[in-house]
């Protein structure tokens, strides 16, 4: 009898399981982001910091049993595709939710032509080089520029700096952005002197090189792509510009490190909008390295935008998760804006109703000659 209870007990449980996995899913979420083009670094690095936690957790079963999927399309950073591949992802693939985008336009253009609304669906991390309104659909990860913008014009003000310039990608944000940078650096007693801007998705700097040349700031903020900010340092250093420069979050260092030489990448300072991914400072650090340690060899090299994707998938995962075996679109949404202090592991993101800026957290970091972040 004994013998023929713990049969039946273990059938039970097999086919609680089996029922489990059927109520389970697979969740699919899409990216259109440049895999090729000048920021392809960053978008394929992004992709790969949202694989490697989807694979995680694909392995561990700590997404309640559902399986992460990542469909990706190459736009090569241009909004046109941008558009049309999201359309066509979503008709292909029926994705959960959108992820990892790239670029002032493509974003901009994405949210104008209503596909978000109109399939109600989210749209969770993304990388532009403006001051990015509260938009329904779109939520971040990270701090806000305006959050970067303050970071840098507090640390001018400790070291002494009153007079800076400003480099920015043109475009119908732009007024807002000069408007935020004024507004901070008056906060610290200081002015913008000199602004100037380069045709959107190019690096054609070499005018804007021309006006800082003239006038001469103490310091110059870049906020731009990492193609633009490289091109824009290899250029004023080669005329002979001598200020300080920062550059804001969306230039990344990987990229610049591999057009400039060590000298005229040399003290860079760099805003930084989650944990380094190169030392174990936080919890969320040690989980990316560890599970970076066994994953095996990488497509790409470790890097911030890597780190990054990482986070969005963590913040994917547990909107899932939260929602039980039947995730919607619509429940995602709602569960992203009750999504408040979410602690990924030291770092914490939080949503709510109209705020989708998910966290506050800036530090400045300084690119020695190697080419390497020095905290």
């Amino acid at each position: 009898m004994d013998y023929i209870v713990r049969r039946s007990l273990l059938a039970l449980s097999l086919t609680a399981i089996a029922v489990g996995h059927a109520l389970a899913s697979t969740i699919v979420v899409g990216q259109v982001a440049p895999f090729s083009g000048m920021e392809a670094t960053q978008g394929r690095a992004y992709a790969a910091g949202m694989e490697l936690f989807f694979n995680h957790v694909n392995r561990t079963g700590a997404g309640n049993g559902h399986q992460f999927v990542l469909v990706r399309k190459d736009d090569g950073g241009r909004p046109g595709d941008t558009v049309a591949f999201t359309r066509e992802l979503i008709a292909e693939s029926r994705p959960l939710v959108l992820a990892g985008y790239f670029g002032n336009r493509n974003i901009d253009d994405v949210v104008s032509s209503g596909v978000l609304a109109r399939e109600k669906i989210a749209l969770v991390g993304y990388r532009s080089s403006e001051v990015r309104p509260e938009t329904p659909y779109v939520y971040n990860v990270r701090a806000g520029l305006r959050d970067e913008i303050h970071k840098f014009a507090q640390h001018l003000a400790t070291i002494g700096i009153t007079r800076f310039g400003l480099l920015y990608e043109d475009g119908p944000a732009a007024d807002t952005l000069l408007h935020a940078a004024e507004d901070a650096a008056k906060e610290a007693n200081a002015h913008v002197v000199v602004h100037a801007s380069y045709p959107a998705g190019t690096a054609q700097v070499m005018p804007a090189v021309q006006q800082f040349m003239k006038t001469a700031p103490q310091a110059i903020l870049l906020v731009a792509t990492g193609a633009a900010a490289a091109a824009f340092i290899e250029q004023y250093r080669g005329a002979g510009g001598t200020a300080q420069v920062f550059a804001s979050s969306s230039a990344d260092v990987e990229q610049m490190a591999k057009r400039l030489a060590d000298e005229q990448l040399q003290g860079v300072a760099i805003a930084q909008v989650t944990p380094s991914p190169y030392t174990i400072s936080s919890k969320v650090a040690k989980e990316f390295n560890d599970i970076v340690a066994k994953a095996g060899p990488l497509d790409v090299p470790v890097s911030y935008a890597m780190m990054e994707g990482f986070i969005a998938a963590k913040v994917i995962v547990e909107a899932v998760r939260r929602q039980g075996r039947s995730p919607t679109r619509e429940g995602t949404l709602a569960t992203l804006d009750a999504l408040d202090n979410f602690d990924v592991g030291g770092y914490v993101v939080g949503y709510r109703q109209g705020l989708h800026s998910g966290s506050r957290y800036v530090e400045l970091t300084i690119v020695s000659g190697a080419g390497r972040i020095r905290q």
